[in-house]
């Protein structure tokens, strides 16, 4: 059956189920956006739906006996769903012609340290109970609390990402069914949790048995490594993601430097900030208890408005979950919400370019472009509140957009595909519609994370944060070559361990000075541009001459976004505890002087408010995003409890 044009409604499961003895089954080059889930085919083994449109793989637990299956091909899915497909078909032998294996593996060794972190989580808990607390009561709340406390790190998480799953209950065998629509790798690994926690209720603690359980986690696989990445959240293959910072959870507070000042009101002279608003406006059906949405990425309008000199925009964009919201930062309203029901926005990214009216009239357009899981960008007319045009980019989430600041309409696409492209948008038509076309392709060793034209020579070279560590590239147009490899990759001088480690924070301060973070070091590093690209020769790995290093949170978490007010000589970052770390950099940039001894400590950390200000009960969140406007006028930062907050300086 492959070849015929087949849409999902043609296959008809009243004629299929007849075929009770079929072992294998082609349904190959089609145009199958789902497989129904009552096909039947109890003998299947071999199953081709290579070169389709599905966009979820929950279907296929009905093939209990499938061995072989080939989904090459379709666009909508990622490497991570075959971490599904081990999971809903334990018979599979090979996936994609490779040994499934590994794959099988990854979700055991999954599966074991839950099981042993949960165990000892019962042993603790119920440990604390009398005989006469051990209720079902007490037994639900364990499960509850277990689902709440029990997680892996960032790293452990490292390889899933968003399931994209069929919005039907599916059974697990475990005596309920659950809804796996739209599941994080946070809420996979809560059910996982959940699971686990059940059984132990179920068996008073009894059905698992340490001896099934590892002395120690198991050894990450090479895959597993965020050098190898398939990491963070965002994808794998390596992988996927975490995608990107996931809920985090942080056990213990960091160690705040002594002399660091703080103030909740911007103590620091000419830097004073007062908040102004807390908006929830991504949560799903608009519910106030939807504190898990996860946000990842905010941008300020470009500011373009003709005749007004040093005009700042107080527009900003953010996204989330299935949603893109466009907010007015002095009033809190949310002008623009555009929604796609299935998608989870990672990023997105303003540009404005000059269109032509019917009339024959030039005009200044502003154009959003948002990204995100299912690999496309969608390029949104804010003003008129519809999308005009969707760009197929990647087979893989995209992890982040960046637009050229001298191209307006070329756009930077960076996905988990470890692949960066360089898109020409074009100009709409009378009918507002976008032809984009591909210009470049730079490929990476590690997936992107952030990016960044270099600001001294934006169309010559485009510098990229990635899971293994800082790499540049060469983007002239002039050259023939329309795929590239790194250039050069830059080196940390940190120890021999900074080499290749992820750099999850990236923007240069000014046209010279970049600002650059990973985790784990407890600083932001300062460095040149310039005198680092002097000394780079023909080396294909150079040493970055460093400048200074800001004092910032120890944690080992991962993917708190950097970002830099280059007008005002300022560096932010949020941090795991719902602090701003500001940092005031002008002397840095003024003197050049010795890397000084000790890094510098913040000019001022805005605390997060109290739950009271909030008018709800969130007592602890993490800023993993922060962005001023250009004149530093609005602050806004993201958190990962769905929470947008909104500063203004007095």
């Amino acid at each position: 059956m492959s070849g015929l044009e087949l849409r999902s409604e043609h296959l008809d499961p009243k004629l299929l189920c007849r075929l009770t003895q079929l072992q294998e089954l082609d349904l190959s080059n089609n145009q199958l956006e789902t497989l129904p889930t009552n096909l039947g085919l109890p003998h299947l083994r071999v199953l081709r739906c290579a070169n389709n449109q599905l966009g979820d793989v929950t279907a296929l637990c009905q093939f209990t006996k499938l061995e072989e299956l080939s989904l090459e091909g379709n666009p909508f899915l990622t490497v991570n769903d075959n971490l599904k497909v081990s999971f809903l078909l334990p018979k599979l032998r090979k996936v994609n012609g490779k040994d499934a294996s590994s794959t099988s593996s990854q979700v055991e060794n999954l599966n074991r340290e839950l099981t042993r972190r949960v165990t000892a989580y019962w042993k603790t808990f119920m440990s604390t109970l009398s005989p006469e607390e051990k209720t079902e009561k007490a037994q639900a709340d364990f499960v509850r609390s277990a689902v709440r406390d029990v997680r892996y790190g960032p790293e452990s998480l490292s390889e899933f990402t968003q399931w994209r799953v069929h919005p039907h209950p599916v059974e697990l065998g475990l005596g309920f069914s659950i809804s796996l629509a739209s599941m994080s790798s946070t809420a996979w690994c809560s059910l996982t949790v959940q699971m686990i926690s059940q059984e132990l209720v179920a068996s008073s603690g009894t059905q698992v048995h340490e001896a099934d359980v590892p002395e120690r986690p198991p050894k990450a696989t090479a895959s597993q490594k965020p050098g190898a990445r398939p990491v963070a959240l965002k994808r794998p293959d390596a992988v996927p993601l975490n995608l990107s910072p996931n809920k985090r959870v942080c056990p213990s507070p960091p160690a705040q430097g002594e002399g660091s000042p703080t103030s909740t009101d911007g103590s620091q002279p000419g830097l004073q900030l007062e908040p102004l608003h807390f908006l929830q406006c991504h949560s799903k059906n608009n519910s106030p208890q939807d504190l898990e949405t996860q946000l990842w990425a905010c941008a300020f309008e470009p500011a373009w408005e003709e005749g007004r000199a040093g005009a700042t925009s107080q527009t900003v964009a953010t996204c989330g979950g299935e949603a893109v919201c466009v907010i007015d930062c002095q009033t809190g309203i949310v002008l623009h919400k555009y929604k796609s029901p299935g998608e989870e926005f990672f990023s997105v990214a303003w540009t404005a370019l000059t269109v032509v009216t019917q009339a024959g009239h030039k005009k200044r357009w502003s154009v959003l472009a948002a990204a995100g899981l299912r690999g496309l960008v969608r390029l949104l007319h804010v003003r008129a509140g519809f999308c005009c045009g969707v760009i197929r980019a990647h087979k893989k989430a995209i992890a982040t957009l960046c637009f050229s600041p001298t191209h307006e309409t070329h756009l930077f696409t960076a996905s988990y595909d470890k692949r960066i492209i360089l898109w020409d948008i074009g100009v709409p038509n009378l009918d507002y519609e976008f032809q984009g076309s591909q210009l470049l392709t730079l490929d990476t060793t590690s997936i992107p994370l952030r990016l960044c034209p270099v600001t001294s020579c934006p169309d010559a070279y485009l510098l990229a944060g990635c899971e293994g560590g800082c790499c540049c590239w060469d983007v002239r147009l002039d050259q023939p070559q329309k795929r590239r490899a790194c250039e050069v990759e830059f080196v940390f001088p940190d120890g021999s361990e900074a080499s290749g480690r992820r750099v999850d924070g990236l923007a240069f301060v000014n046209e010279d000075v970049v600002a650059s973070k990973g985790s784990g070091q407890g600083t932001i590093c300062l460095w040149s541009w310039s005198q680092t690209w002097r000394g780079r020769g023909s080396q294909p790995t150079v040493a970055v001459v460093m400048l200074a290093r800001l004092q910032w949170s120890p944690t080992d978490l991962a993917y708190f976004s950097l970002s830099a007010c280059p007008d005002e000589g300022a560096v932010l970052c949020g941090d795991e505890e719902g602090n701003v770390w500001i940092y005031d950099i002008r002397q840095i940039l003024a003197q050049q002087l010795p890397l000084p001894a000790a890094p510098q400590a913040p000019a001022q950390i805005l605390k997060w408010p109290q739950p009271q200000a909030l008018g709800q009960t969130v007592t602890k969140t993490m800023v993993n995003t922060v962005v001023a406007n250009p004149t530093f006028t609005y602050l806004t930062a993201l958190t990962d409890s769905n929470i947008v907050a909104i500063w203004k300086r007095q």
